[in-house]
């Protein structure tokens, strides 16, 4: 058992191949050829070799897993059909931008491209801030039109 202990590092899988070779000794005691070495060695050899093949055996299986979890393994995205639509959204994105009047256009483009707030969108254009809320509230409304209808 400590032999298999070092060896395997588990406990449990320790008692499990103990039993095994001492189930085997017992089967296979006809065997045994004292002129060759001690009982000791010769089932200390048994759970030795018990114990790499039990190694081995996690570890293939361990292995396999991996392999075959890699096989199956379903990509998240796959990147060039999102290259794609993102183009293509972008496209879309511009051309319902430009179908957009000017007092409409050009305060989302400043909030959205450039990241300004209204009131710097406001202070930029002149123009008091609730106006330019009430142009970006209907060009938004405008552009989510264009997009549904191009869509």
């Amino acid at each position: 058992m400590g032999l298999a202990c070092r060896i395997l590092r588990d406990a449990g899988q320790a008692e499990e191949v103990t039993q095994d070779v001492m189930i085997e000794v017992w089967r296979t005691a006809d065997r045994f050829r004292p002129d060759l070495g001690t009982a000791k060695a010769w089932v200390l050899t048994l759970a030795h070799r018990r114990a790499v093949d039990r190694v081995r055996s996690v570890q293939a299986s361990k292995d396999r897993e991996v392999r075959a979890g890699m096989l199956s393994a379903d990509r998240d995205f796959d990147q060039v059909a999102e290259t794609v639509e993102s183009l293509d959204e972008r496209r879309r994105v511009h051309r319902c931008l430009a179908a957009l009047a000017r007092l409409q256009r050009v305060p989302l483009v400043l909030a959205y491209y450039q990241g300004m707030t209204c009131i710097e969108v406001a202070h930029s254009l002149s123009t008091p801030e609730g106006t330019v809320k009430s142009r970006m509230r209907k060009g938004l409304d405008e552009l989510r039109a264009c997009l549904e209808a191009g869509s």
